[in-house]
Formats: structure tokens, sequence, C-alpha cells
């Protein structure tokens, strides 16, 4: 690549040649349907005292003065495959990619159908459409956007060069943000994924000079990213006057045409006005002065783009033309956006997880498809005389074989690649199916998540890494995100992923840092598969079901079992799958039950042996979905229980079982539920204070001898 694009300058151009390629009747008709829209739902909000309830949208946000600039993108995002990561501020853009009038007005309003079919707020956009360009999931936090698009980016170059797809050829990712959105880490995260992978993405930022009330300049400093990119490596820069219909149009198509071509990402931005308020409910007079919105209302781009349009490009009465046409269609498409039901109730609770079986599940984005992960097979049969191997073995095959097995399958996360991970799971993997497959990444969790599932809705299977459990909250935005997608879009979109996430007490050393668990967070994430194996077995069983499921997972490996040889066993085989859901008895008996998972099912056992007593001990497995049918049966069995496990005892997910318990099984019950479990405190560091928090054998052992003994 040659020097000047690595490290291209910002210029802030006065005048461009408009593109040829525009169709500028298109981006007429867009701007104004854009402007109409805005005006109906501002006009109703403040008039609520003289229209029906129902026609008032109670999240209003206004595209005014971003309209245009956004309609002239629209007219570049032409190929099949390309997709758009965009925010609350884009239905300019979306119009142009072919939202109907109808659910442009019809989802603010919350009724039936559209996005979300009334469950997400209704500028929080998805477009799925399999043959023109998509809009990938929004979400309603700020800077989200941005590493999904990265990932599906990521997925462009694979299906082309990996999976050898011409399809993808040409096909770009763009990301649309405000100002006040490159402040995020998400922003920065993906900058970084673009760059150095040479990603084809486009950064389109539009700066209106606020984050709400909220100064450009206490966002980047000297409030323009573009300048402050300028030296940026791997990144063409454009800066410049999003009001200007020619120059937006001259810089956008130049940026476009760069990705397009293969040089690698670019970022455009381009100064617009805030026309109105933040949103609805904002007021901006209490933080601007009356001269400062003069100002952006005399830099209004719709006169300008009708300045530059008439009659050099189109006649007056051309103009008039589309102005009608937009009347016409604005109009049909409010009485059919008011006209549709409200959504039904009874519905609220589908789509939290694929329906196999049901209609819809075969139209949603995201994933393997149905008849991909059928040819994959599969047995819950274990393979006999398989190889002795120890827990993080069982993984390491499993990982290869679904490699090897599928083309759509990619690992990575930080360190995975050549050293193999900082638990050796990998190792070798990345030598055996070369660094598009397996790979390293920078050092951001946000991102390591966030690709993921840009590159799981393009139709991979992406297995990421996190180096420890407490290492994934700065990606928690994107988690809950990711497990909450297919519910929040009404089965439009998924993004199975699978996270791996060591974590738990290691061997004779504990800390606060990397000995968490909190498996719980996940266990109430809404959408997300919580696997938490204790043995090889179950850790192939386990993992090969969570890489062909339809629905995310986070699949729990404990330090201690990756650091010793607790859990190991002999490989089941490569066609083994167990389904998540599904406990594992460990031990019969009568007298007690013991429910427990991970590494200390292992201190369980021996805590039986040890008290001597007649013991059930249930090895949940999964703790979402968790298996309350076999806890239930073996507690009705035994009418004693006994909870075990090395999260806080406030609110860890033995409460969820007890409170079950006590519904289901109280008349059954002998004795009072009982959980040993961490007394709230952090996992200290020397071993003597470890064990003095962490359930040990012998205090296990002595639970068990003080409750078979009532």
């Amino acid at each position: 690549m040659a020097a000047s694009l690595r490290r291209p300058r910002a210029p802030r151009a006065s005048t461009h040649a408009a593109a040829p390629s525009i169709d500028w009747s298109k981006v007429a008709y867009h701007t104004l349907v854009s402007r109409a829209l805005d005006d109906i739902e501002e006009q109703t909000n403040r008039k609520k005292g003289a229209v029906p309830k129902d026609y008032q949208v109670l999240y209003q946000f206004s595209a005014r003065g971003h309209d245009v600039a956004q309609a002239i993108l629209g007219a570049f995002v032409t190929h099949p495959r390309d997709a758009v990561g965009a925010y609350y501020r884009s239905r300019p853009l979306l119009l142009s990619l072919g939202l109907s009038i109808e659910d442009g007005l019809a989802s603010p309003l919350g009724r039936a159908g559209g996005f979300s079919d009334g469950r997400d707020i209704g500028v929080v956009c998805n477009m799925p459409n399999r043959n023109t360009p998509k809009v990938l999931p929004m979400s309603g936090d700020v800077g989200s956007q941005y590493t999904p698009t990265a990932g599906w980016a990521q997925a462009i170059a694979y299906h082309r060069d990996q999976l050898g797809d011409e399809a993808y050829r040409g096909a770009i990712a763009i990301a649309l943000g405000g100002e006040a959105s490159v402040a995020t880490s998400g922003f920065w995260s993906s900058l970084t994924i673009a760059t150095t992978l040479q990603l084809p993405m486009l950064f389109y930022i539009e700066d209106n000079g606020l984050g709400i009330s909220v100064r450009g300049s206490m966002q980047t400093p000297g409030g323009d990213i573009a300048s402050n990119l300028a030296s940026f490596a791997n990144l063409l820069v454009r800066n410049g006057d999003g009001t200007n219909p020619p120059e937006a149009a001259a810089l956008l198509g130049e940026a476009v045409r760069h990705v397009r071509g293969g040089a690698g990402p670019a970022l455009v931005r381009l100064t617009v006005p805030r026309l109105s308020s933040h949103s609805g409910p904002d007021n901006q007079k209490g933080y601007r002065t009356d001269a400062e919105i003069a100002a952006d209302r005399s830099r209004d781009p719709l006169p300008r783009l009708k300045s530059f349009l008439v009659p050099a490009i189109m006649a007056e009465r051309h103009w008039s033309e589309v102005e009608r046409s937009v009347a016409r269609d604005v109009d049909a498409g409010l009485r059919a956006a008011r006209a549709r039901p409200a959504p039904d109730p009874t519905t609220i609770k589908r789509f939290v997880y694929a329906e196999p079986g049901r209609s819809g599940d075969a139209d949603t984005m995201g994933g393997l498809s149905l008849a991909e992960r059928e040819a994959l097979g599969g047995t819950e049969t274990a393979a006999e005389g398989g190889d002795a191997v120890r827990f993080a073995e069982a993984i390491r095959r499993t990982l290869r074989s679904e490699l090897a097995r599928n083309p759509k399958v990619v690992v990575f996360g930080e360190d995975v690649g050549v050293k193999g991970g900082v638990h050796l799971v990998t190792e070798g993997l990345q030598k055996q199916f070369g660094e598009a497959r397996v790979f390293d990444t920078s050092l951001s969790e946000e991102g390591i998540v966030g690709r993921a599932v840009g590159m799981a809705i393009a139709g991979l299977v992406p297995v990421a890494e996190i180096q420890f459990r407490k290492y994934a909250d700065p990606a928690t935005e994107q988690l809950n995100n990711c497990g909450t997608m297919r519910w929040r879009t009404a089965n439009r979109f998924v993004a199975p992923i699978v996270v791996r996430m060591p974590g738990g007490f290691g061997k004779d050393v504990g800390d606060p840092w990397h000995s968490v668990s909190a498996e719980v967070t996940w266990a109430h994430a809404v959408g997300w598969q919580v696997a938490i194996p204790s043995t090889a077995a179950d850790a192939a069983g386990l993992l090969r079901s969570a890489m062909r499921s339809p629905n995310p997972t986070i699949f729990f490996e404990h330090r201690a079992l990756l650091m010793t040889s607790d859990g190991s066993g002999h490989y089941p085989g490569d066609e083994y799958v167990i389904p998540l859901g599904r406990a594992r008895r460990v031990r019969e008996g009568r007298s007690l039950t013991i429910v427990s998972w991970g590494a200390l099912v292992h201190r369980c056992a021996d805590a039986a042996e040890l008290a001597d007593a007649d013991v059930e001990l249930i090895d949940l497995r999964t703790i979402a979905p968790w298996d309350r049918d076999a806890v239930l049966a073996s507690v009705r069995k035994t009418g004693r229980c006994l909870i075990v496990h090395e999260d806080t005892v406030t609110a860890g997910f033995g409460a969820e079982i007890a409170a079950t318990l006590a519904r289901d099984a109280f008349w059954y019950l002998d004795a009072p539920i009982d959980r040993l479990c961490v007394d709230d405190t952090p996992v200290p560091y020397h071993p003597a204070l470890m064990d003095a928090v962490i359930p040990t054998t012998a205090r296990i052992a002595d639970r068990i001898a003080s409750l078979t003994s009532v």
C-alpha cells in the first residue's frame, strides 16, 4: 500500500465535483421523507392534548440536519453483502436502504411487526435484507455499533478469502456514529481491529458538535476526530461539510471506492447541524443560546440540496414532483402505520431462545442454517476406549475436531494463536489451521466479543476466548446485547457465539481478579446458555453442543480443572454431544441431595466419601438452562438438599435453586434447604485465606454430617 494511503491527510475541502453515480432524485426523495416523518412525530408530540395517546411517540429522535448526508451515503451502499451498523438517529440512511415509510412510522409507535414487534425502542432498528444491504441490529447504548460492524467486515474477508465465496467480493461494512461516540471504547477497539487487519470498513462520523448537551471538545481533543486521526496508520481520513451536497458526495464516494477496492478502512467526518433538541423530551434551550440555535438553522442542508440540484441537475418542476410524491407516500404510510394493531402480549416470552420446529427460525439471520447444523450430526453416546485426557486436552481436541469439520468455525482471543492461550488450551491449533482461523486479538474484551457478534450474524461460528472471567466485565455491554438480540428483533437476528471464559480458584492460589466465578451474572443475562463442565467428557460434549447451537453460550472453564488432573477421563469421541440443560447424577443416594457444578463437584464427591453418608450428588453441568426436573426428583426422594458453589451466597445461583425447591418440593422436605458458598467476600490470594472462603472437602463433609443427622 502506498505511503499516502497509510498516512493520509485530512483536508477540509471547499468544493468538489459531485459523484456522477448518485441518483439525486432519490437523495431528494429520501431526505424529504425523513424530514416529513420528523415533522409528523414532533408536531404530534407537541399537540398531545389534541391527538390520541397511541399516536404519540415516546422516544423521538429527529434526524433533521443529518438527513442529506445520510441519504447521500445510502446512495453508495449498494452491494448485497454490505452491512451498516448504525444508531438511533439513522432513519434517513435506512430509508435510502429500503425501509418502508410505514415501518419507519409504525415502529416508533410500538405497533405490531416492524423492527421488533413493539419490543424495543422504535428508533433502534434492524433490517435483515437477504439480497440487499443489511442493517445490523442497533442497540440503545452509545458506541456499541462499532465492534459488531468490524466483525461483519472481518467476516466479509473470511467468506471471500477462506471460503471462496465470490458473492462477498467488493462488499464493505459501514459504521455510522455521532461525534460523541468516538469517546467510547467500542469506537477505538473497532478502529484498532479495522486498521491492523486492513478490513473493508468505513467509519462515517456525523458531527453536530453536541452529545446531548456536552460539547464535542469534551468528547475528543479539539473536537475534531478526523484531524486527530490524520496520522493514524492504514486509515484513509477525510474531513468535510455535511451540509454541502457535492462535497459530502465527493468525500463519501472517495472513501467508499477506497474501501471497496481493497485498500483498507476509511473514516469520513462530516459536520452537520442539529436542527432540533436531542430527543423529544429534551429542551436544548436549557444549554444552548439562541444565537447557537440560529446559527445551526442557517446551515440547514435541505435548502442547500435544492439550490445544488435546481436547476443544474433537475428542473423546478421535477423537484415539485418529488415533493408531491413524498406527501402522497407519507400520508399513505402514516395511515397504514396508525392502523396497525398493538403487539400481542401473549407472545412476549417467545424468542428468548431458538424455537426449533416452529415457523420463523429458518428466516432468522445469524449462525448456521438448520441444514448445516443437522449435517454436523452428533451422538449422546460416548465412544468407548477413548484416550485418557485431562480437562484442557478434551477442550483442545473438541476445538480441533470442529475446526476440521466445519470451515465456518473460527477461534480467537488474546494470546490464543502462537502461544496457545494462557492456559495452553489452544496450543498447536493455529499451526494446524492457520492464522485466518485461529488468531490473536488486541487487548480489548469489547472488541473480542463485539466482533464475534458481527461474524456470527454473517453466518460464521466464532469461538472467542476471554482469558479470565473477571476480564469479561469490559465486554458486558456487548454480551448483554448479544443475548437479547433474538428477542428484541422478534427473531429477525441472532448471534450464536461461544465465549470460552476460564475462572474460579486456581491450584493452591486465588485472588480477586483471576479467581472470580460470578457465573450467576450470565444465568440471568437474557438469552444466554451457560455451561460449566466438571469433567473432560462433559467439557467435550457441552462445548460441541454449544458450537452447534442456534443460541449464544458462555462456556465456563474452571481454572482448577485446567491446572490439575481433576476432571480427567476418557475422551468421548468427536461425535459426542450433551444437550444443554441436562444434569448428571454423579452418585446415587437416599439421605441427602447435593447440587453443585464445576470444580466443586469433585470436592463434593470426596466429601460424600469422607462423611460416609448415603448422598446423591447432582452435577448441573449447565445453569442456563438448568435441569429443574432432575433436582426436584432427587430432593423429593431424599427430603434434604445442600447446594454447594463458589459464587457468593447472596444472590448466587444457589438461591434460585433453593427458591425453586421451596416452592415445588416444600412438602417433601425433612430439613431446611442449605447452601455452602462464599460468604460475600472476594477470593483471597494466600492458600490459607482461600481455604477459609472457598468450600473445602472437610467443610462440605461436616455440613453433610450435620444435615443427615437431622
